[in-house]
């Protein structure tokens, strides 16, 4: 029998809902049957988020990866010592909590980089907390040509050329190049994550794909990802393209802004998408909700993107594409 892929969990700040959305994905029992999880951060926050959350879960520490996941209803903890239960206070920013965190993420980087877990999928954290331990900067970041956010919620999957740009940064900087790389860095990915061919739908900038950047970047990107061999359309306009992707005709959408496709996202179906950064050196999967402070230690929170990470994770990580 094939072994299950290991899949590494950084539970998030500590102070908000990230380890009760962890140990209530857990507690469903589905990420076992497609993979092995592994936390990577404090038993005791693990330990408070099962009690938040009211999961029959037992929590254990652990040396050493071997034994990592392989028990339903048991969560694993590679903990490194670097919190006191004391310093966590459900819904403040404390500075010993993002310090924590933020070793917790390096920690899990090493590990997916060094090949020892299958893919890294982090619980929300929070700006403040790791400023305040001292972590300016680390996090995944976006850069056009370079690494994309994606968002998966269930048939919508949407890659973004440009992230947290301004709407006339992107008018001004959209290239043939920038698109045509979007393309193919997509396809590559989705083609390593078991998607055999996939097609692809190039949004339009303006209304009916009609414009100066259609006609100077977009049109002659798609041609060129085209003519190497790529199952692509575009542009489309950016008012259909998304529907048809939900139907089917395509296996993703690259949208050339932020809002293009997280508007999309949301209004298809907020609970349960979650985040992909393609093009990272190794696979890293993210919920798309903060840490929630107002209603940390509350055992109110909705677990559903954490579980669709988690499940996205495994399959991605075995080759079988999206689930």
């Amino acid at each position: 029998m094939e072994e299950k892929p290991l899949i590494g969990i950084t539970p998030g700040d500590p102070c908000g809902i990230g380890p009760e959305v962890v140990a209530k994905s857990l507690a469903t029992g589905l990420p076992y049957a497609s993979c092995r999880p592994v936390v990577i951060g404090s038993v005791a926050a693990v330990a408070l988020g099962a009690e938040v959350a009211g999961a029959d879960l037992k929590v254990r520490r652990i040396g050493d990866l071997s034994r990592a996941g392989r028990e339903e209803g048991t969560v694993d903890v590679l903990d490194p010592d670097n919190l006191e239960a004391s310093e966590i206070e459900p819904g403040v920013a404390k500075a010993s909590c993002g310090r924590a965190n933020a070793q917790w993420l390096q920690a899990a980087t090493d590990l997916a980089m060094s090949g020892r877990i299958a893919a890294s999928v982090m619980a929300p954290v929070n700006g403040e907390a790791l400023a305040r331990g001292g972590m300016t900067g680390g996090l995944p970041g976006t850069d056009p040509g370079s690494l994309y956010l994606t968002l998966l919620s269930g048939p919508l999957r949407v890659v973004h050329v440009f992230d947290h740009v301004p709407l006339e940064d992107v008018c001004r900087n959209l290239s043939q190049e920038l698109v045509t790389t979007a393309i193919v860095r997509t396809a590559e990915s989705l083609e390593r994550w078991g998607i055999a061919n996939p097609r692809v739908g190039v949004a339009g900038l303006n209304p009916h794909a009609l414009g100066r950047q259609e006609s100077a970047s977009i049109e002659p990107g798609v041609a060129a990802a085209a003519a190497a061999g790529i199952a692509v359309e575009g542009p489309v306009a950016p008012d259909t393209v998304f529907r048809r992707c939900i139907e089917g005709r395509y296996d993703v959408v690259i949208a050339m802004f932020h809002d293009q496709g997280h508007i999309a996202i949301k209004t298809w179906g907020f609970e349960g998408n979650c985040a992909v950064f393609l093009g990272a050196p190794y696979l890293f999967l993210s919920v798309g909700h903060g840490t929630a402070y107002d209603i940390a230690g509350r055992g109110v929170a909705d677990h559903r993107m954490m579980l669709s990470a988690l499940l996205q994770a495994a399959s991605l990580a075995s080759g079988r594409g999206f689930c």
